[in-house]
């Protein structure tokens, strides 16, 4: 089944999706929409202060939130995602023309190619990377399944069907320039 035309059209009008990841659902948008966002950030009941994750299916969707890569970096990178069942999300220097409404108070940005399967699946078919925030209100648990995105959110979103990965905690979050892990 391609839902490529479709996502691609209800993510760029500015819907609001409920998908699988690696260990929970997520809550996702395009992140070049400001409007989705603060949805996002309002059903949550999120600060836009925080900021928030990106996920895509490759590097390249990501490159132009962030500030310039050396090799090193990029290599480090590209060498976490390779992890097949736990993801891992850097906190690398935002490009200086990246919307606030994803860096929150920060100079950084979240950043993740995914190896989900139908998380990378989106990223592909909607041809940009997405906003990717656990699917829950602010302070509780996350989402793990449809049936508990379609209690927590009803009609809000619109819940793409699927089973999240083998993870049992979400991504690891480590800070690329300090090396410093921020969640284990």
């Amino acid at each position: 089944m391609t839902i490529s035309r479709s996502l691609r059209h209800f993510l760029k009008s500015g819907g609001v999706i409920a998908y699988p990841t690696e260990s929970i659902f997520g809550l996702g948008c395009d992140p070049g929409n400001r409007k989705a966002v603060q949805r996002i950030l309002r059903l949550k009941g999120r600060p836009q202060r925080k900021g928030l994750i990106l996920v895509a299916d490759r590097l390249s969707k990501l490159q132009s939130y962030m500030a310039s890569l050396n090799g090193e970096q990029t290599s480090q990178m590209l060498q976490s995602w390779q992890n097949p069942v736990r993801g891992h999300t850097w906190l690398v220097a935002a490009a200086r023309h990246c919307p606030k409404w994803l860096t929150g108070k920060h100079t950084t940005l979240a950043v993740r190619v995914s190896n989900h399967a139908l998380t990378a699946r989106l990223s592909r078919e909607s041809g940009s990377a997405l906003v990717s925030t656990s699917a829950n209100r602010s302070g509780c648990q996350p989402a793990k399944t449809t049936r508990e995105c379609y209690r927590l959110f009803g009609k809000q979103v619109r819940v793409i069907k699927g089973l999240t990965g083998r993870a049992k905690k979400p991504s690891i979050i480590q800070d690329l320039a300090s090396g410093k892990i921020i969640r284990p």
